[in-house]
């Protein structure tokens, strides 16, 4: 693992997504030296996949509420099979 995606690692869905967001920006601007761009396009990349990896794991962690024949509420938790 590199040290940029040990950084990107630390980074929770909203930080990841907004420095997401603001390397699509720059690399939409083409304002950057072709070095550079390469350099945020390939950390661009790895926040994509960090970001689907928070949201998988939030996925996974919902609940589903079900109705139980007399009326009371249960949990259930839902697994990857569901998805």
């Amino acid at each position: 693992m590199s040290a940029h995606e040990r950084n990107i690692e630390t980074l929770n869905f909203e930080e990841a997504l907004a420095e997401l967001e603001t390397v699509v920006r720059s690399l939409e601007e083409g304002k950057a030296p072709l070095e550079e761009a390469i350099i945020s396009y390939e950390r661009g990349i790895l926040l994509k996949k960090h970001c689907e990896k928070k949201l998988t794991e939030a996925t996974l962690k919902v609940e589903k509420i079900l109705m139980t024949p007399e009326g009371a509420l249960s949990l259930e938790q839902k697994d990857a099979s569901e998805l």
